[in-house]
């Protein structure tokens, strides 16, 4: 159970991105993106499996996690889906990588998702978990089902100062919360959490979280750096390249939806799958499945 080192970091952007990267340096590139409340450690296991088949693998710090900062203090610490994307096709300039697998989950998905939208040129192929995961702000009012809006308390509690300070005070205590009850049927020990813990340490975290959660319900503004992306994202474009799309039976937040419910939201093909026995964490419950469908991609070319 070690922690991912050596770390690099990169100007990229508005940010010095913290990253861990192994295989070779002249492999097929691929980037794993983990999400909220998680880190890089999601891929602790995909990783090796990856680099042993040759691959270049990228594992960043998003914004507001991990060792990765803000380059100027003045810079809105938005956590908008915009923004995220951004990050993401920043950091694959920074590195010079023109064209690379994405694979992700939650906010790190949803990042994946934006840039094989907006620059399907710059995408492989895209392993995306929760499906077609790009933020439709024009039903963020719709209620959902009771059930699932109990899933929901954490984003409700965030749009409040309560919260905001609930999440400043209690960062790991409430990570762990979020672990247990999206993932009820995984069993991680002390250890695998504490390795993560240290990743919400950083100073902007819950200034980017807070504000994630109450953009996607349009509550605050974005950063009008990122506008324009925001606004090709409202139109809800369409995935047009190679995607597996995973749910997990088990997942305590996101509900399975069947293959239909995101079909005209991919025009580049699609293999969508449930995995039983899984939660949210999919990555770092199931990493031997995760890992091969990064590599199915791969071997398309």
């Amino acid at each position: 159970m070690h922690a991912l080192t050596p770390l690099r970091s990169v100007e990229a952007g508005r940010l010095a991105i913290s990253y861990h990267e192994a295989g070779p340096a002249d492999g097929p590139p691929v980037f794993l993106m983990h999400g909220f409340p998680y880190d890089i450690h999601a891929f602790a296991e995909v990783i090796p499996r990856l680099a042993e088949a040759g691959c270049r693998v990228v594992v960043p710090y998003l914004r507001g996690f991990g060792s990765t900062r803000f380059l100027d203090a003045s810079t809105p610490r938005s956590g908008e889906q915009a923004a995220l994307g951004a990050d993401l096709l920043a950091l694959m300039d920074a590195l010079n990588i023109p064209r690379a697998v994405l694979a992700g989950y939650d906010w790190g998905g949803r990042a994946c998702c934006v840039v094989a939208a907006l620059w399907p040129e710059r995408c492989a192929g895209l392993v995306s978990y929760n499906n077609y995961n790009i933020f439709n702000h024009a039903r963020a009012l719709e209620p959902d089902t009771p059930a699932n809006e109990l899933k929901l308390w954490y984003q409700y509690y965030f749009q409040s100062e309560r919260g905001r300070e609930g999440l400043r005070r209690n960062r790991r205590a409430l990570a762990r919360l979020l672990w247990e009850t999206w993932s009820p049927t995984w069993v991680f020990d002390d250890a695998t959490f504490e390795r993560t813990a240290p990743a919400f340490d950083n100073p902007d975290f819950a200034d980017v979280v807070i504000h994630s959660y109450r953009h996607r319900f349009n509550l605050v503004p974005g950063d009008p750096a990122y506008a324009a992306i925001e606004q090709q994202l409202a139109a809800q474009p369409a995935i047009a390249v190679p995607t597996i799309s995973f749910d997990g039976a088990d997942d305590g937040v996101r509900p399975p939806a069947p293959a239909s419910a995101h079909a005209a939201r991919f025009t580049g093909g699609r293999d969508h799958r449930v995995v039983p026995g899984a939660g949210h964490n999919l990555p770092q419950e199931k990493p031997a499945l995760f890992a091969e469908a990064v590599l199915e991609l791969v071997r398309r070319g």
